[in-house]
């Protein structure tokens, strides 16, 4: 996608800036010292979230704060509007095509981050998931529903939000936002925006047959726009609208202007690089992963006193029913999912019990996988054992007791699970991709292998048992993947520079 000939740039186009907006640029712009950002997202994790999108969206704007004027955009899902507290109307955002109109109310968090939420309860007051029904099924107008996120942002951008506070930049966060700098271009406005893309293999595919209800031109279902292989892609509109391209790690960066990797559009991609406008920028982990403070464990624990790891273990297995054991115990703390590799895991078991090891799993997915592992926990009773579901505390006691985290992953855009594991001195066994490249140090603070196979896993396996019976080694790595930097002053410092380049530019 973008090979077959060169599209236009909308990004380059002279900005449009409303009068009275505050915002100063003209010929040679003058950045404000702090730049107005809307951060628009589909999770937001002090209300709801379905995963690392939540997170990260919960904690990156934080950590800018001190950089930014920056406020967030979310749905108006039940267990949002359910939390909110001192809710103020500021406007009311208009229709377009079949997208209803809707309410847009402020709030604050409880730490004073503001917080628009779009109030439409037609689309997000209802029972069931976010983004699927209770059986599991995609909403049939999940098109609709996301499609009123970027339209929301883009209304906010052009003046119709709130009239006291106008954002200078649109920071948009994969496909469920994605759509709004592609309504700004078609209303002739070109706003500045970064769009992260969190995951490329969500890129929100939609019958061409919906672009009347979704209110976009017919001329934009084209390469140089929404069309993507007799489809609408909301991602690959973000892609192609957007001022500036961020992805979660640098080796995903790379991975993704790749055929492999790319999911078809490689090639857009890859043009972004060429133009300095696609950055990885790997995502931190909040302060309340601490083995010395964390409410959930069995017994707190650090670098230097390792006795609390031990007690950890034991209430690990008591909780699992595994039996009283000397060896290695091993953790999987997952969506159970193909793109996690659990496949490759499973076909590993056998390899781990056989050499004196156990293994905890957790989460839920995909029903073959979760019927495989269950019946590895009944073939190796005391030895493997599974909870279907996830539960954040039964995590964290996880990765708490467990000498050893497996991931796997075919590919991992960043993950936040293998940090998680070396704060709490479990060491990740992980496959050389994306994030995973680039948060752990091979033989330092994990292990990693290179070939997607079972003799690429069972060879980091058999490393880490040696790994384990050597404990000056095993504490050595332990102290480094625990002291190594999780925090998100670096992140927040690199998104701060993506705004002003991309603010200088426009």
């Amino acid at each position: 996608m973008g090979e077959r000939r060169k599209a236009h740039d909308p990004a380059r186009r002279g900005r449009q800036i409303k009068p009275g907006s505050g915002a100063t640029f003209g010929a040679d712009p003058v950045l404000r010292s702090h730049p107005r950002i809307l951060f628009v997202t589909s999770e937001f994790a002090d209300y709801v979230k379905v995963g690392g999108l939540g997170e990260v969206s919960a904690a990156l704007p934080r950590a800018l704060r001190s950089q930014c004027d920056i406020r967030v955009l979310i749905p108006g899902y039940r267990e949002v509007v359910s939390r909110l507290s001192g809710v103020e109307t500021v406007s009311h955002l208009p229709s377009r095509g079949d997208i209803p109109a809707c309410d847009l109310v402020r709030s604050k968090t409880r730490d004073g981050l503001v917080v628009y939420v779009m109030l439409c309860p037609q689309l997000f007051e209802r029972d069931g998931a976010l983004y699927n029904d209770a059986t599991g099924r995609d909403w049939e107008d999940n098109d609709l529903r996301f499609a009123r996120l970027g339209l929301a942002a883009a209304q906010i951008a052009s003046g119709t939000g709130d009239p006291n506070w106008i954002p200078d930049l649109l920071h948009l966060n994969d496909w469920t936002s994605a759509l709004a700098p592609a309504y700004l271009a078609w209303n002739g406005r070109s706003i500045p925006s970064v769009l992260t893309i969190h995951n490329l293999t969500h890129r929100g595919l939609f019958a061409r047959h919906r672009l009347d209800r979704l209110g976009i031109p017919h001329a934009a279902f084209d390469i140089n726009g929404v069309e993507f292989c007799g489809d609408i892609s909301f991602l690959k509109a973000g892609i192609f609208y957007a001022s500036h391209i961020t992805t979660v790690s640098s080796t995903y960066a790379r991975e993704i202007v790749t055929p492999e990797h790319g999911c078809g559009l490689h090639g857009l991609l890859r043009g972004k690089l060429e133009q300095g406008r696609l950055t990885g920028i790997i995502n931190g982990i909040d302060e309340s992963w601490d083995p010395l403070t964390d409410p959930h464990l069995a017994q707190s624990f650090s670098s230097d006193n390792w006795q609390g790891k031990d007690a950890n273990a034991q209430a690990l297995r008591k909780t699992f029913g595994l039996a009283v054991s000397r060896g290695p115990l091993f953790a999987i703390v997952s969506r159970l999912v193909h793109q996690k590799g659990l496949d490759i895991a499973i076909e590993a078991i056998e390899t781990i019990v056989r050499q004196g090891g156990q293994i905890v799993v957790t989460g839920k997915g995909e029903s073959e996988l979760e019927r495989s592992l269950c019946q590895m926990a009944k073939q190796y009773p005391g030895k493997v054992s599974i909870q279907i579901g996830y539960e954040e505390t039964t995590a964290r006691q996880m990765l708490a007791g467990s000498d050893f985290l497996l991931m796997p992953s075919r590919f991992e855009p960043c993950g936040l699970t293998q940090m998680y594991a070396q704060r709490f001195g479990s060491l990740p066994v992980a496959h050389r991709t994306g994030g995973l490249a680039d948060t752990i140090q091979d033989g330092v603070t994990g292990l990693l292998f290179g070939e997607l196979s079972l003799g690429g896993l069972l060879g980091a396996i058999y490393r880490s048992l040696d790994v384990y019976h050597s404990p000056s080694r095993l504490r050595a790595m332990r102290k480094a993947a625990m002291a190594r930097p999780t925090g998100w002053n670096d992140a927040a410092a690199n998104y701060a520079s993506i705004y002003n380049s991309t603010l200088t530019a426009a």
